[in-house]
């Protein structure tokens, strides 16, 4: 069945923004939609939408009402009552068009989103009268990042019943519906907007944004959701395609790495290697470990983090970081280096040494003075079957009872602000159980290699994990490239960082080579990883970028 959608949208708003806005638009999913468009061009400076609109068909721009100010800055968007009523109007405009006209659904979205490319198809799918799918923002750059949608009256993120509350009890009650939210799924809600699917039947019903004169609340989507449920809808909240929400100007950098994960995020086929391309029927692993990059698709009833209760966070120690790492022979590599920077923001180290016979133990012991320490040696060597030693670390980790655990490698480091961040991200990650970043191969100090074989610094990989009690941890079994994480770690909710990780083993020839003997004799036929990146690592003119700080 071919469904007719009107997508609209008032638009006043920098270039910039509305340029990625629109961008999004052309990349959305038309299985079986027919869709068209309308704005209201409400006295922009630039001529986008106009640009936009030439030589299309299904694009229409209405004139605006008379110009308003509307501010905005990198804290937040001024909201005056003459604003609201006039984007109110707007959208009762395009209710009457979508009625007049006989769409089966009206598509409103803000334009400072941007879209995931299945969110329009995903909708419909729900067969729901309203629904908006959710993002989640920073209202203020002081504050956590928070859901478009809630619960009762203005924005109260729980659900009272009209009983009094005790502070433990509100507390909780957020708690619950954010983390709700926060798992792939289609949940029933009091209020939303901004990114919201309104089907043939509500609007006919009489759905409207008009000002209800006896309701105090603020904002025209309030009186809007009002209305709606006091005409017997009901409203709907999606998680699965969350838009990307560019409130300031600023987070056009952020959505440049929220774009690269979609590319990435597709129900496709692993490719063997530890160097990633951008294969349009490959799933892209990443560099040496097998760790696949974010993938939020997941359905609601896969998420692993279903099966824990809330309670269970609290037998581990909150706020609390475990650094772990395997270690052998580091001795004059960058083992001191690494420590010393990981001395800045940790709480507990995990090292596991796998039979070094050099000073690796002393330095470990020396650099981490002061820092609580579980250090374990092993007899015998046990590298050439790595599964082994990752198990071992990960329940050695996991029993510190830290709430947070990060695994790098000896020659792995954050960047140079990286302690400062560290702290404050994991302050912040109340909605995430792991955090992925991009590893970068340093060639040299102040070069990556960049080319078809090594691309691991365009995707993210977990790097940090949160502790769950009774998480049952599944391992990707095999001798090498095994994963630093149980590979389920994956179905948990994920996040991304900016923050970048250096590579150091690279960095020296003498490592390289014995890196090409290591893989050559451990994986001579390429089994575990790729036959052609071994070989390449020899190359003598590799694809050089300067690190830019």
């Amino acid at each position: 069945m071919n469904y007719r959608v009107l997508l609209a949208s008032p638009v006043k708003q920098q270039e910039e923004i509305l340029s990625e806005f629109l961008d999004s638009l052309t990349r959305l999913d038309k299985s079986q939609v027919e869709l068209n468009f309308i704005f209201i061009d409400d006295h922009n400076d630039h001529s986008l939408l106009s640009r936009f609109a030439l030589g299309q068909t299904n694009v229409r721009i209405l004139p605006a009402d008379t110009k308003s100010e509307y501010l905005c800055d990198e804290s937040t968007h001024y909201w005056r009552e003459e604003l609201i009523w006039k984007v109110a109007r707007y959208k009762d405009r395009f209710i009457k068009i979508a009625l007049d006209e006989g769409y089966d659904y009206l598509f409103l979205v803000d334009s400072d989103l941007s879209l995931d490319p299945k969110t329009l198809t995903h909708l419909l799918s729900l067969g729901k009268k309203i629904v908006s799918e959710v993002f989640w923002t920073k209202w203020k750059p002081e504050l956590i990042p928070l859901p478009q949608v809630w619960m009762e009256d203005q924005y109260t993120l729980y659900k009272s019943g009209r009983e009094p509350l005790s502070e433990v009890e509100i507390t909780q009650r957020t708690q619950e519906f954010l983390q709700m939210l926060s798992r792939p799924g289609t949940y029933k809600v009091g209020g939303l907007g901004a990114c919201t699917l309104i089907s043939q039947q509500a609007l006919s019903r009489g759905v409207s944004f008009s000002e209800i004169y006896n309701l105090g609340l603020t904002g025209e989507d309030r009186h809007f959701c009002v209305r709606a449920v006091a005409l017997g809808l009901e409203l709907y909240a999606d998680t699965h395609y969350p838009p990307f929400h560019i409130y300031r100007e600023s987070e056009l950098v952020k959505l440049q790495e929220y774009k690269g994960n979609l590319a990435c995020a597709k129900p496709q086929v692993p490719v063997e290697a530890f160097g990633c391309t951008n294969s349009t029927d490959s799933t892209c692993t990443t560099r040496a470990t097998g760790e696949k990059p974010i993938n939020s698709d997941l359905p609601p009833e896969q998420s692993l983090y279903n099966r824990f209760q809330l309670h269970t966070l609290q037998t581990v120690n909150p706020s609390k970081i475990t650094f772990s790492m395997l270690v052998h022979n580091e001795s004059g590599r960058h083992l001191e280096r690494v420590l010393k920077q990981a001395a800045e923001y940790i709480d507990h180290a995990v090292i596991l040494d796998d039979a070094s016979k050099d000073n690796t133990i002393e330095l470990c012991q020396e650099i981490l003075q002061g820092i609580p320490l579980t250090l374990h040696s092993n007899k015998e060597p046990l590298f050439h079957n790595e599964i082994l030693l990752r198990k071992q670390l990960w329940e050695i980790a996991v029993s510190t009872h830290s709430e947070w655990i990060i695994i790098l490698d000896a020659d792995e480091m954050f960047e140079d602000d990286g302690p400062k961040q560290i702290r404050e991200l994991l302050n912040h990650s109340s909605a995430v159980d792991y955090i992925s970043f991009r590893l970068f191969d340093l060639w040299t100090e102040n070069h990556y290699r960049d080319d078809l074989l090594w691309q691991a610094h365009k995707w993210y990989r977990p790097f940090i994990v949160r502790n769950i009690p009774d998480f049952q941890a599944k391992w990707q079994e095999t001798p090498q490239h095994c994963g630093r994480f149980p590979k389920n770690i994956t179905d948990l909710r994920g996040g991304t960082s900016p923050l970048r990780i250096k590579h150091l083993g690279w960095v020296r020839p003498q490592d390289r080579l014995a890196k090409y003997y290591r893989y050559k004799q451990l994986d001579p036929n390429g089994t575990y990883g790729n036959l052609e990146q071994y070989l390449s690592i020899l190359d003598p003119s590799p694809n050089l970028v300067l690190w830019e700080k």
